[in-house]
């Protein structure tokens, strides 16, 4: 019996996508509406996502415009704001809600590299956490006698290449995330 790897191939795509997600919340010096994904406020008692509740456009490379569904919950997603990790003050003039992004500093450029690099180090792990994971389960299976020896060493080398391919993909997607924050 032949281990499969298209579950294991499904899992490694996942722990890419989260960590591109991940990439995009990190602001690096353009506006970006997705630094406001997980911004939550409370909303008759319950946290609820601030992207669901407003339109969030782009008024220019540096400016994010916030304009809420409900008037009356702009001062609960200005707090929810002013709370989250965004690191922008935002600007309230009643009707919607602006955040203007500064110019980065080039300690801020390097903060946010050294942050690049440990997201890209925890997906790696990740990805080495699911190898071992699939390489265990194949030893059972060779223990309880559903796979030859040579049916897991073949499978190994599947999982070792399969992990590869996909640490490379993430050092590439590290790599084109540091390039942006220090073009800008």
């Amino acid at each position: 019996m032949k281990y499969d790897t298209k579950a294991l191939e499904a899992q490694m795509k996942k722990t890419v996508s989260a960590y591109e997600s991940n990439l995009a919340t990190i602001r690096a010096g353009q506006a970006n509406a997705a630094v406001l994904s997980r911004v939550t406020f409370e909303y008759y008692g319950a946290p609820t996502p601030l992207n669901t509740m407003a339109d969030i456009r782009l008024a220019d490379a540096r400016t994010l415009v916030i304009q809420p569904y409900d008037r009356s919950t702009l001062k609960a997603m200005e707090k929810a704001i002013l709370a989250s990790d965004v690191g922008i003050t935002p600007s309230n003039d009643g009707q919607v809600i602006r955040l203007i992004f500064p110019q980065l500093t080039e300690e801020r450029r390097k903060e946010l590299t050294k942050q690049v690099a440990k997201l890209g180090e925890e997906a790696k792990v990740a990805l080495r956490n699911q190898r071992r994971t699939a390489n265990d389960e194949c030893k059972k299976m060779k223990k309880d006698s559903t796979m030859t020896e040579d049916e897991v060493s073949d499978a190994e080398k599947r999982i070792q290449e399969m992990t590869d391919k996909y640490i490379k993909n993430i050092d590439a997607v590290t790599a084109a995330k540091n390039k942006e924050v220090m073009a800008i």
